[in-house]
């Protein structure tokens, strides 16, 4: 058996490989659009797992953004173009959600930590107000240096996920999801096949604020948003 969180190559790779060995997935790009099940309600195959709808949360996510920095106009988005299928997915929903709330977007490409600290360099350059962060794997595994140079540049930013010393994070709750993937192999392994387990969509969603990283960046967080939040760190 096979189980592949939060990565859409490694998604992609083991439907690839195998039409017959059990995998469950945990998927931030739509699973149908990107052909690793035909339906969410009957897979069909080998696979079955959880739709973490990341791409489309990320519109929510810029407007949170923009409730903390109101006077914000230009919004830095930091991509890994290396992953395509999610970048393209969740691409399409920024630039959407960009034009709705009438800001420009800045687009910064990184695929190594090298670049990481390049694009910030650009994106002050650029005089970007805030940044937006994509919950792609890679900006995850390395979302400490973000979050450094984040302070660093004394720029606001929002992540997809949990990042000690962030500002602010909205998305999945990647500890529920991840206990429903558990619960999903144990089903399969003790019999049941992927084919008849639906994918499910994660809603699950957490919004955590902290209030030491406002302070440092001097921004004053609006009691709306500190009432909605799931964790305030202080």
């Amino acid at each position: 058996m096979i189980v592949i969180l939060e990565s859409t190559h490694g998604a992609l790779a083991a439907k690839a490989a195998t039409q017959t060995i059990p995998v469950v997935f945990m998927q931030g790009a739509d699973p149908v659009q990107i052909g690793l099940v035909s339906s969410l309600r009957r897979p069909g195959g080998n696979l079955t797992g959880f739709d973490l709808s990341l791409a489309e949360v990320v519109a929510k996510r810029l407007e949170v953004l923009l409730e903390l920095v109101p006077a914000a106009t230009s919004i830095a988005y930091l991509r890994n173009p290396t992953n395509p299928v999610y970048a393209e997915a969740e691409t399409r929903e920024v630039q959407t959600a960009a034009r709705t709330l009438g800001v420009r977007l800045l687009f910064v490409n990184a695929s190594r930590p090298i670049e990481i600290e390049t694009g910030f360099e650009n994106l002050v350059q650029q005089r970007a107000d805030a940044l937006l962060v994509s919950s792609d794997g890679f900006l995850i595994t390395n979302r400490e240096q973000v979050v450094a140079l984040a302070a660093r540049h004394v720029l606001p930013a929002i992540y997809g996920w949990r990042a000690a010393g962030g500002l602010v994070s909205y998305g999945t709750d990647f500890l529920d999801a991840w206990r429903q993937a558990g619960v999903y192999t144990g089903r399969i392994l003790r019999g049941e096949r992927p084919a008849d387990l639906p994918v499910q969509r994660v809603t699950k969603l957490e919004l955590v604020i902290n209030l030491k990283t406002a302070k440092t960046l001097g921004i004053d967080v609006p009691r709306t948003l500190i009432a909605r939040a799931d964790e305030v760190i202080e």
